[in-house]
Protein backbone atom coordinates (compact mmCIF):
# COMPACT_ATOMS: atom_id res chain seq x y z
CA UNK A 1 0.00 0.00 0.00
CA UNK A 2 1.24 3.52 -0.73
CA UNK A 3 3.43 5.15 1.91
CA UNK A 4 1.03 8.12 2.10
CA UNK A 5 -1.84 5.89 3.18
CA UNK A 6 0.37 4.19 5.76
CA UNK A 7 1.33 7.62 7.12
CA UNK A 8 -2.34 8.61 7.34
CA UNK A 9 -3.25 5.58 9.43
CA UNK A 10 -0.18 6.06 11.62
CA UNK A 11 -1.29 9.63 12.35
CA UNK A 12 -4.78 8.67 13.52
CA UNK A 13 -4.10 5.32 15.22
CA UNK A 14 -4.41 6.72 18.76
CA UNK A 15 -8.03 7.85 18.31
CA UNK A 16 -9.14 5.85 15.26
CA UNK A 17 -11.62 3.65 17.13
CA UNK A 18 -13.16 6.62 18.96
CA UNK A 19 -13.75 8.54 15.73
CA UNK A 20 -15.44 5.51 14.15
CA UNK A 21 -17.71 5.12 17.17
CA UNK A 22 -18.64 8.81 17.15
CA UNK A 23 -19.31 8.98 13.41
CA UNK A 24 -21.52 5.86 13.44
CA UNK A 25 -23.16 6.64 16.81
CA UNK A 26 -21.69 3.38 18.07
CA UNK A 27 -23.31 1.27 15.36
CA UNK A 28 -19.95 0.08 14.05
CA UNK A 29 -19.51 -1.87 17.31
CA UNK A 30 -22.82 -3.67 16.75
CA UNK A 31 -22.08 -4.26 13.05
CA UNK A 32 -18.70 -5.81 13.83
CA UNK A 33 -20.33 -8.17 16.29
CA UNK A 34 -22.90 -9.23 13.68
CA UNK A 35 -20.15 -9.78 11.11
CA UNK A 36 -18.10 -11.77 13.62
CA UNK A 37 -21.05 -14.06 14.36
CA UNK A 38 -21.50 -14.60 10.61
CA UNK A 39 -17.78 -15.29 10.26
CA UNK A 40 -17.63 -17.75 13.14
CA UNK A 41 -19.88 -20.11 11.18
CA UNK A 42 -16.76 -20.99 9.20
CA UNK A 43 -15.54 -23.30 11.95
CA UNK A 44 -12.11 -24.83 11.43
CA UNK A 45 -8.98 -24.01 13.39
CA UNK A 46 -7.30 -20.98 11.76
CA UNK A 47 -8.92 -17.59 11.15
CA UNK A 48 -7.38 -14.48 9.55
CA UNK A 49 -8.47 -10.87 10.01
CA UNK A 50 -6.79 -8.73 7.33
CA UNK A 51 -6.35 -4.96 7.49
CA UNK A 52 -7.03 -5.57 11.16
CA UNK A 53 -6.15 -2.06 12.33
CA UNK A 54 -6.58 -1.68 16.07
CA UNK A 55 -7.92 -5.21 16.29
CA UNK A 56 -11.62 -4.70 16.94
CA UNK A 57 -12.74 -7.50 14.62
CA UNK A 58 -9.92 -9.79 15.75
CA UNK A 59 -11.05 -9.26 19.33
CA UNK A 60 -14.65 -10.10 18.40
CA UNK A 61 -13.50 -13.23 16.61
CA UNK A 62 -11.36 -14.31 19.55
CA UNK A 63 -14.40 -14.16 21.83
CA UNK A 64 -16.28 -16.53 19.52
CA UNK A 65 -13.37 -18.84 18.74
CA UNK A 66 -13.17 -22.18 20.47
CA UNK A 67 -10.09 -23.34 22.32
CA UNK A 68 -8.76 -25.02 19.17
CA UNK A 69 -9.08 -21.90 16.97
CA UNK A 70 -6.19 -19.47 16.40
CA UNK A 71 -6.96 -15.95 15.16
CA UNK A 72 -4.31 -14.12 13.13
CA UNK A 73 -4.54 -10.33 13.08
CA UNK A 74 -2.68 -8.86 10.08
CA UNK A 75 -2.14 -5.20 9.25
CA UNK A 76 0.40 -3.10 7.32
CA UNK A 77 0.58 -0.23 9.85
CA UNK A 78 2.69 -0.83 12.95
CA UNK A 79 1.16 1.96 15.13
CA UNK A 80 -2.31 0.51 14.49
CA UNK A 81 -1.10 -2.99 15.30
CA UNK A 82 0.55 -1.72 18.48
CA UNK A 83 -2.85 -0.48 19.67
CA UNK A 84 -4.30 -3.92 18.94
CA UNK A 85 -1.53 -5.68 20.86
CA UNK A 86 -2.12 -3.40 23.87
CA UNK A 87 -5.81 -4.28 23.84
CA UNK A 88 -5.77 -8.00 23.04
CA UNK A 89 -3.87 -10.17 25.49
CA UNK A 90 -5.25 -13.56 24.46
CA UNK A 91 -2.76 -16.28 23.61
CA UNK A 92 -4.91 -17.50 20.73
CA UNK A 93 -4.47 -14.21 18.80
CA UNK A 94 -1.28 -13.87 16.76
CA UNK A 95 -0.14 -10.64 15.09
CA UNK A 96 1.48 -10.28 11.69
CA UNK A 97 2.72 -7.09 10.02
CA UNK A 98 1.66 -7.66 6.41
CA UNK A 99 0.29 -6.01 3.28
CA UNK A 100 -3.11 -7.22 2.11
CA UNK A 101 -1.86 -7.56 -1.47
CA UNK A 102 1.00 -9.92 -0.53
CA UNK A 103 0.08 -11.98 2.51
CA UNK A 104 2.97 -14.07 3.90
CA UNK A 105 0.91 -17.25 4.13
CA UNK A 106 0.80 -20.40 2.03
CA UNK A 107 -2.09 -21.25 -0.28
CA UNK A 108 -5.12 -22.83 1.40
CA UNK A 109 -4.07 -21.96 4.95
CA UNK A 110 -7.17 -20.43 6.56
CA UNK A 111 -10.73 -21.56 7.21
CA UNK A 112 -11.85 -17.93 7.45
CA UNK A 113 -10.72 -14.52 6.22
CA UNK A 114 -12.41 -11.32 7.43
CA UNK A 115 -12.00 -7.63 6.71
CA UNK A 116 -13.99 -4.77 8.23
CA UNK A 117 -14.24 -1.15 7.07
CA UNK A 118 -10.96 -1.42 5.16
CA UNK A 119 -11.96 -2.74 1.73
CA UNK A 120 -12.44 0.87 0.60
CA UNK A 121 -8.76 1.46 1.32
CA UNK A 122 -7.58 -1.33 -0.98
CA UNK A 123 -9.79 -0.08 -3.80
CA UNK A 124 -7.95 2.72 -5.63
CA UNK A 125 -9.03 0.93 -8.83
CA UNK A 126 -11.17 -2.09 -9.51
CA UNK A 127 -8.26 -4.13 -10.88
CA UNK A 128 -6.26 -3.49 -7.70
CA UNK A 129 -9.24 -4.47 -5.57
CA UNK A 130 -9.52 -7.71 -7.55
CA UNK A 131 -5.83 -8.41 -6.94
CA UNK A 132 -6.30 -7.96 -3.19
CA UNK A 133 -9.44 -10.10 -3.09
CA UNK A 134 -7.64 -12.78 -5.09
CA UNK A 135 -4.97 -12.83 -2.39
CA UNK A 136 -7.65 -13.46 0.23
CA UNK A 137 -9.10 -16.22 -1.97
CA UNK A 138 -5.63 -17.75 -2.34
CA UNK A 139 -5.00 -18.20 1.40
CA UNK A 140 -8.47 -19.67 2.03
CA UNK A 141 -8.99 -23.42 2.13
CA UNK A 142 -11.52 -24.88 -0.34
CA UNK A 143 -14.93 -24.33 1.23
CA UNK A 144 -13.45 -21.52 3.37
CA UNK A 145 -15.43 -18.40 4.19
CA UNK A 146 -14.68 -14.73 3.44
CA UNK A 147 -16.66 -12.12 5.37
CA UNK A 148 -16.51 -8.46 4.35
CA UNK A 149 -18.02 -5.68 6.47
CA UNK A 150 -17.98 -2.34 4.70
CA UNK A 151 -19.90 0.85 4.05
CA UNK A 152 -22.24 0.46 1.11
CA UNK A 153 -24.61 2.38 -1.14
CA UNK A 154 -28.29 2.38 -0.08
CA UNK A 155 -30.59 1.30 -2.92
CA UNK A 156 -33.18 3.97 -2.02
CA UNK A 157 -32.03 7.29 -3.48
CA UNK A 158 -33.05 9.46 -0.52
CA UNK A 159 -31.05 7.33 1.92
CA UNK A 160 -28.06 7.34 -0.44
CA UNK A 161 -28.18 11.13 -0.71
CA UNK A 162 -28.48 11.49 3.07
CA UNK A 163 -25.48 9.21 3.58
CA UNK A 164 -23.34 11.17 1.12
CA UNK A 165 -24.45 14.48 2.64
CA UNK A 166 -23.55 13.25 6.13
CA UNK A 167 -20.15 12.04 4.94
CA UNK A 168 -19.40 15.39 3.30
CA UNK A 169 -20.46 17.40 6.33
CA UNK A 170 -19.36 15.26 9.28
CA UNK A 171 -16.40 12.98 8.55
CA UNK A 172 -13.67 15.58 7.99
CA UNK A 173 -14.53 17.96 10.85
CA UNK A 174 -15.19 15.18 13.37
CA UNK A 175 -12.04 13.31 12.37
CA UNK A 176 -9.95 16.50 12.54
CA UNK A 177 -11.40 17.42 15.95
CA UNK A 178 -10.36 14.12 17.54
CA UNK A 179 -7.08 13.48 15.69
CA UNK A 180 -5.83 16.80 14.34
CA UNK A 181 -5.36 15.22 10.90
CA UNK A 182 -7.15 16.91 8.00
CA UNK A 183 -5.46 14.71 5.39
CA UNK A 184 -6.56 11.44 6.96
CA UNK A 185 -10.25 12.18 7.11
CA UNK A 186 -10.28 14.02 3.81
CA UNK A 187 -9.00 10.79 2.28
CA UNK A 188 -11.29 8.49 4.29
CA UNK A 189 -14.38 10.56 3.51
CA UNK A 190 -13.61 10.34 -0.22
CA UNK A 191 -13.61 6.52 -0.18
CA UNK A 192 -17.18 6.11 1.09
CA UNK A 193 -19.28 7.61 -1.75
CA UNK A 194 -17.29 5.80 -4.45
CA UNK A 195 -17.50 2.31 -2.97
CA UNK A 196 -19.70 -0.23 -4.74
CA UNK A 197 -23.40 -0.98 -4.25
CA UNK A 198 -23.84 -4.42 -2.65
CA UNK A 199 -24.95 -6.13 -5.85
CA UNK A 200 -21.90 -4.86 -7.75
CA UNK A 201 -19.52 -5.87 -4.98
CA UNK A 202 -21.12 -9.33 -5.00
CA UNK A 203 -20.30 -9.61 -8.71
CA UNK A 204 -16.70 -8.55 -8.02
CA UNK A 205 -16.40 -11.32 -5.42
CA UNK A 206 -17.75 -13.82 -7.95
CA UNK A 207 -15.20 -12.59 -10.50
CA UNK A 208 -12.51 -13.27 -7.90
CA UNK A 209 -13.49 -16.94 -7.91
CA UNK A 210 -15.85 -17.32 -4.98
CA UNK A 211 -18.56 -19.88 -5.66
CA UNK A 212 -21.37 -18.58 -3.47
CA UNK A 213 -21.87 -14.94 -2.48
CA UNK A 214 -24.62 -13.32 -0.45
CA UNK A 215 -25.01 -10.09 1.49
CA UNK A 216 -26.98 -8.53 4.33
CA UNK A 217 -27.70 -4.75 4.23
CA UNK A 218 -27.40 -2.83 7.50
CA UNK A 219 -29.34 0.34 8.41
CA UNK A 220 -31.12 0.82 5.07
CA UNK A 221 -27.97 -0.19 3.20
CA UNK A 222 -25.55 2.28 4.80
CA UNK A 223 -23.28 -0.73 5.40
CA UNK A 224 -23.37 -4.36 4.34
CA UNK A 225 -21.98 -7.74 5.35
CA UNK A 226 -20.91 -9.84 2.38
CA UNK A 227 -20.20 -13.53 2.81
CA UNK A 228 -18.41 -15.50 0.09
CA UNK A 229 -17.55 -19.19 0.02
CA UNK A 230 -14.50 -20.51 -1.84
Amino acid sequence: MKKGIKRIFSEVSFNYELVNHVLTFGLDIYWRRKAAHEAAKAGGSLWLDVCSGTGEMAQNLSRLAGKNVTVVSADFCFPMMSKAIEKISLQQVLFNLAEAKSLPFADRTFDLVTISFATRNINPRKDILLDNLSEFWRVLKPGGRFVNLETSQPSVKIFRRLLHFYVRRAVKPVGFFFTGSKAAYSYLSSTIPRFYPPEEFSLILSQTGFKRVYFRPLLFGVSAIHTAIK
